[in-house]
């Protein structure tokens, strides 16, 4: 069995450097100037949140767990090797990847997310849970449906989150960008890099 990588509590790897001065962590912050814009206008564009080395060891992982007959994929909350209406298609769609490959688990304490997230929900950040939907170039599939969640004004999704204070980040793709949707009101909101 795969070690499952949820008993860490701490990153693993080196792959995203943790500040070790306090003063580090302001290269991350956004500016008063990006949190007016993403209340105003509900997203954000242009921010860095992976260096291009990083993205593609996050694609190397990938291409390791999209592959059903790894023995890792036992750890996932959710594992489904294609999705896609066309079997000659490709859609992976898997929760857990945090459980099994450490560049996907070390992702959650990558300080050019957690800070602005931070900022944006103005407190800690707790990660509810990882989701990939992987559609490889010239094969990728299509989804057979879309899920979307609609909450009454002023409920939470979660019922155990205070109405109004959850982002969602979610690694989408090849990790080639994130996505933070506020779900507050039952809106979402892209906060893309």
């Amino acid at each position: 069995m795969t070690n499952d990588l949820s008993k860490h509590h701490q990153p693993l790897g080196d792959l995203f450097a943790w500040p070790t001065a306090a003063l580090e962590w302001n290269r991350y912050r956004l500016s008063a100037e990006q949190i007016e814009s993403y209340k105003t206008n509900g997203y954000l564009a242009g921010i860095r949140l992976l260096t291009d080395n990083q993205v593609e060891v996050l694609r190397g992982e990938l291409e390791q767990l999209a592959d059903p007959t790894s023995a890792s994929s036992q750890l996932f909350y959710e594992y489904h090797s294609n999705e896609s209406i066309d079997p000659l298609k490709t859609l992976f769609h898997a929760l857990g990847a945090w459980r099994v490959a450490t560049g996907f688990h070390d992702l959650l304490w990558n300080p050019a997310f957690l800070v602005p997230a931070s900022q944006l929900l103005r407190g800690p950040v707790r990660f509810w849970h990882d989701q990939i939907f992987y559609k490889p170039a010239h094969r990728g599939g299509v989804a057979p449906g879309i899920r979307i969640i609609l909450t009454g004004r002023g409920l939470s999704p979660w019922p155990i989150s205070p109405a109004g204070s959850p982002l969602t980040i979610q690694r989408a793709r090849t990790a080639a960008f994130i996505t933070f949707r506020e779900a507050s009101a039952g809106t979402c909101s892209p906060l893309q890099a």
